[in-house]
């Protein structure tokens, strides 16, 4: 099979944690292309995600490398993913590859822990909320590319609705709550949507309130998604240019610090809802 041209970021990341293995190992791609029976070059193409490697590959590397953490090796083999392919495959060539990527992220997720300023998050968005955002996209979006990426967002939302879904913690800042993306009818209905959505038991929602003053990270939008074990966690930030995603160990760690300090100043859940329920009334 030819190398992939562009991996997605799941499969890079699992290439690079591969490599990271062999490296501390101090084994060369020689060794490693002999534990597998392949060329040497197939290996360079597994580190870098641009070819696949089996479940079975994957634990004959860990043992010969010495890599004794089970649980960390049996999340490196939920990440092959067999050979199926995702729903957001569907948008390939169409969307931007970033965009893919959080589908993907989002989706295999363990759980997610969402913290926003001004914008309130994709997955609990209504339709007319995000098409006001497209709308504002510059360099302009064509009528038609608004409407994909507003499909595309509304799949995304289909983990909400699985069996076992995934824990949801989100953190919105009360500006969030009072920006009127596409107008007041349009705003009402998006902090409705948000209430309902905060009822279900594996979401919750917290509001940090204007008078909270300032807090870490305010100037950005995080998503910090959780994976079998934490070094395997990732966190993606949203740029004008695209989603951008980390995966180092310490920032991993700064960001579950950013998080828990955030909270913090937050209000409570039931707080956070009365919030919520004051701004619709004002609108």
């Amino acid at each position: 099979m030819a190398p992939r041209s562009a991996p997605t970021e799941r499969q890079r990341r699992l290439g690079a944690e591969m490599r990271k293995m062999r490296m501390a190992a101090g084994m060369t791609t020689e060794f490693a292309a002999g534990l597998l029976g392949v060329p040497r070059t197939n290996i360079p193409n597994m580190e870098s995600g641009r070819s696949g490697i089996s479940p079975d590959r994957v634990r004959t590397l860990a043992r010969n490398y010495g890599c004794s953490d089970e649980a960390y090796v049996n999340t490196l083999v939920s990440m092959t993913a067999g050979r199926s392919k995702g729903w957001w495959e569907a948008y390939r060539g169409v969307l931007p590859d970033s965009l893919l990527d959080v589908s993907e992220l989002e989706w295999h997720a363990r759980g997610l822990r969402l913290a926003l300023c001004v914008h309130l998050p994709g997955l609990l968005q209504t339709e007319g909320h995000a098409r006001a955002l497209f709308k504002l996209v510059i360099p302009r979006l064509s009528d038609a590319e608004v409407d994909v990426r507003v499909a595309h967002r509304m799949e995304r939302q289909r983990i909400l609705d699985r069996d076992n879904p995934a824990p949801l913690g989100v953190i919105v800042h009360e500006a969030a709550l009072r920006m009127e993306f596409g107008g007041s009818s349009v705003a009402r209905a998006q902090l409705e949507k948000l209430l309902r959505l905060s009822e279900r038991e594996h979401i919750t929602l917290r509001v940090v309130p204007f008078k909270a003053g300032g807090f870490p990270g305010a100037g950005q939008s995080v998503v910090y998604a959780e994976s079998g074990v934490p070094q395997l966690d990732t966190v993606e930030l949203d740029s004008a240019h695209g989603a951008e995603f980390m995966d180092d160990e310490e920032q991993l760690a700064n960001y579950r610090a950013l998080f828990d300090a955030v909270e913090s100043m937050a209000l409570p859940s039931g707080e956070s809802c009365d919030l919520v329920h004051s701004i619709i009334r004002q609108l």
